[in-house]
């Protein structure tokens, strides 16, 4: 994607070929920094404190950090350290565990000499392979984009989004917004209603910031106005990403999408989930159940950074004294109330049948 006409990954090779470029996410939307990851420390942070967001990204920045840390030492004891390091910096993202399993595999059978070359060049492959996959998920769901803005002879399709799972959350491209970009670009009319989603605000911080740059029409809006737009009728589809989907397609996603979820099903409203197959996790079936939800500070909760009327980004304290902010990072919305995946391979139901019969081979892998 590009930022004032400039074309941006979200991370590159440095060029000393051996530092991680990627984007300070901390700094938006009122700063533009790039941060250069030199070494495991680094990559491990910049996951663990949201310098980078978003399952897709997260897997690339954990190849990456297996790189960093196979340059420095190339032991086994190395490898299985980074390996155990970087896997415990974020739990419910399966991206982060696919990605450190690839680099595993592929790297302890090699010698110490070939380890960190190899290294770079899987992580970069892992790149690539997000950005083909992301594109693809832009051509499987602009269809639905294509159908409902002739339905409604060419007036603007409403899109609600929640939190960020934009070209920002994964190498380029995006996998939510994907199909957006794909009709904008297509010369489709579309309007995004983007959740602010709190309390880290990805939707208002980089979701705005993102398609503002895109040029794509938007607003954004607190995170319980969905439910009214939709009941007044403003909302055609709802699309979001998604960190983990079960092998059944029970979906966890950024606090808050299941709420979003009954809504849309309250109001006949489509619900859509996009996801790139890494994100299929095929060794769990109950959602709810099974997958672990992220608790972060409840800093993050009762305080938020903003800029001030002089300019300068600051922190302030949003609660009282004493009261103490509770934060769960996810929840898990049921295959129930998904209308459709959309895969790299196109769209499937949120069923096991669904899923297996799309992706046969991964599901052969789990097992």
């Amino acid at each position: 994607m590009k930022i004032d006409g400039t074309a941006y990954r979200t991370i590159w090779l440095n060029a000393d070929g051996e530092g991680v470029d990627i984007l300070d996410q901390t700094r938006f939307p009122h700063a533009f920094e790039v941060v250069t990851l030199r070494d495991l420390d680094a990559a491990a942070t910049a996951i663990r404190d949201m310098w980078v967001r978003g399952a897709p990204l997260i897997g690339a920045t954990a190849a990456y950090g297996m790189a960093l840390a196979l340059r420095a030492d190339a032991s086994d004891a190395s490898l299985a350290a980074a390996h155990d390091r970087l896997l415990a910096t974020r739990p419910t993202a399966i991206n982060l565990r696919w990605a450190l399993e690839r680099c595993r595999a592929r790297l302890a059978p090699l010698s110490e000499r070939d380890r960190p070359g190899a290294a770079y060049r899987l992580a970069a492959e892992i790149c690539d392979e997000d950005v083909a996959i992301n594109e693809a998920i832009g051509e499987a769901g602009l269809p639905i984009i294509r159908e409902i803005s002739a339905r409604k002879g060419g007036a603007p399709v409403n899109i609600l989004t929640h939190c960020n799972a934009g070209w920002l959350a994964t190498v380029d491209w995006g996998t939510a917004t994907a199909p957006i970009y794909k009709a904008h670009d297509a010369g489709l009319p579309v309007h995004v209603w983007v959740d602010e989603t709190r309390p880290r605000n990805q939707g208002a911080f980089l979701t705005a910031w993102e398609l503002g740059r895109h040029g794509v029409p938007h607003h954004v809006i607190t995170d319980n106005a969905g439910g009214h737009l939709m009941q007044r009728g403003e909302v055609d589809m709802v699309i979001v990403g998604t960190d983990r989907t079960t092998a059944r397609g029970d979906v966890c996603n950024k606090i808050g999408t299941y709420l979003k979820a009954l809504a849309a099903a309250d109001n006949g409203v489509p619900f859509y989930v996009a996801l790139p197959s890494p994100t299929i996790d095929f060794t769990v079936e109950d959602g709810l159940a099974e997958i672990p939800i992220e608790e972060r500070s409840g800093r993050e909760v009762t305080h938020i950074a903003g800029r001030a009327a002089d300019g300068e980004t600051t922190e302030v304290q949003l609660t009282p004294d004493g009261s103490e902010g509770f934060n769960p990072a996810f929840d898990v919305t049921p295959a129930r109330l998904v209308t459709a995946l959309v895969t790299e391979r196109g769209l499937c139901p949120a069923t096991s049948d669904g899923i297996a019969a799309l992706f046969p081979e991964r599901g052969a892998l789990s097992a």
